[in-house]
């Protein structure tokens, strides 16, 4: 069972749920179990945009009968899905659940036209994480999800060879389908090219002007496209932590995918792994308990770094520093510990190691996911 299904299911009584996450995660198939047990893609009250009859049905208005839930799925890719949407909500409302899915995010495609405002909530859907997968062996756990990704069918099959295609399929559906539809960008080999070269960038300071000079397109137009790209959860970027106090970095951002398995790099691609477990614990709570929530990161112009910085409602909760094995505590850590608000700092690794000193815990990244009870 996906962690936000319990939450689906009590947010579907007082209104629609959008459910949204990148292409391949598991939405379907969570809207499906929710119609019914043996629910698949044929089911009536299951209406996929990508799918001509459906696509015809809904541009006519032509909902199925004594179906007590809806599903719409790639509903954004509608030029006028927001009108639409709001209409069958009003009048269906009283005697239907209605689901959204969507592989863009629905709250960006919300532009122009009336408001949704009170009519829906939504949820993010992301990638499996090790409390998620719930094996019992944790390691065992670990391993696969390092290896293979969080996106089911990679994962559950265990096998490189699938593993390899199925992520070249997925770039190519992205630049091909998703992004031709609701995307001006007619270069779309370049736009290829740049999601293809994007997992060597994990883990650095992002240089937009460096990604311009590879892809041979100018600033502006690599600013859009990385927006597009993080439109269609394919990758996201976090910020930096400021203070006065450290003479933080203010214009550096960071580079991560949602499929960290696409990152060559054992090192980035174990960073890359805890921003997605970081960034899916701020979305859980942003969207279940409405709290404000940012992910970001610690750097100095000195460069000194800790590499994320968990915020809630604008005051930081906490720090993590990603090692992949037992080691001394860095020294980042201990400068920024004495000189910022930062009330707990973490260092998490795939040992074995673990011990405190002052604001400073040193844990292994499954005992790090429990005590902080991470979706």
């Amino acid at each position: 069972m996906r962690y936000i299904l319990d939450f689906v299911n009590e947010s579907l009584e007082t209104r629609a749920v959008f459910i949204g996450g990148p292409r391949q995660v598991g939405k379907t198939t969570l809207a499906l179990s929710l119609i019914a047990a043996d629910a698949d893609a044929k089911h009536p009250a299951y209406l996929n945009w990508d799918y001509g009859p459906s696509s015809d049905k809904i541009r006519k208005t032509q909902l199925p009968a004594n179906q007590p839930i809806l599903v719409f799925d790639e509903l954004h890719k509608f030029k006028t899905w927001k009108r639409w949407i709001k209409g069958v909500i009003d009048v269906e409302k009283k005697h239907r659940k209605i689901i959204v899915t969507g592989s863009a995010r629905l709250d960006v495609y919300q532009k122009g036209g009336d408001s949704l405002f009170g009519r829906y909530r939504y949820v993010r859907l992301h990638p499996y994480s090790l409390r998620e997968l719930n094996l019992e062996d944790c390691e065992v756990a670990l391993n696969l999800l390092f290896k293979y990704g969080g996106f089911p069918e990679p994962l559950f099959r265990e096998n490189e060879r699938q593993l390899k295609l199925w992520q070249k399929e997925r770039i190519r559906r992205i630049i091909r389908e998703d992004v031709r539809e609701i995307s001006l960008i007619q270069n779309l080999a370049a736009l290829e090219s740049l999601a293809e070269i994007m997992p060597e960038k994990i883990g650095s300071p992002l240089s937009v002007k460096s990604l311009s000079g590879d892809i041979q397109v100018d600033h502006k137009t690599m600013k859009r496209w990385i927006q597009v790209l993080e439109s269609m959860y394919f990758c996201f970027r976090i910020s930096p932590f400021g203070s006065s106090k450290i003479r933080a970095v203010k214009k550096e951002q960071k580079l991560y995918m949602w499929d960290w398995s696409v990152v060559d790099n054992l090192g980035a691609r174990w960073e890359n792994l805890v921003a997605s477990q970081l960034l899916k614990y701020c979305h859980w709570l942003e969207d279940s308990d409405g709290d404000s929530m940012e992910l970001l990161f610690l750097r100095d112009v000195d460069k000194r770094e800790v590499d994320f910085v968990v915020i809630k409602n604008k005051k930081p909760i906490f720090a993590v520093e990603c090692k992949s094995g037992d080691k001394s505590i860095g020294s980042s850590l201990h400068y920024f510990a004495s000189r910022t608000n930062i009330p707990q700092f973490y260092q998490v690794h795939r040992g074995t190691a673990t011990y405190s000193t002052g604001k400073i815990k040193v844990m292994p990244f499954i005992d790090f996911c429990n005590e902080l009870k991470m979706p």
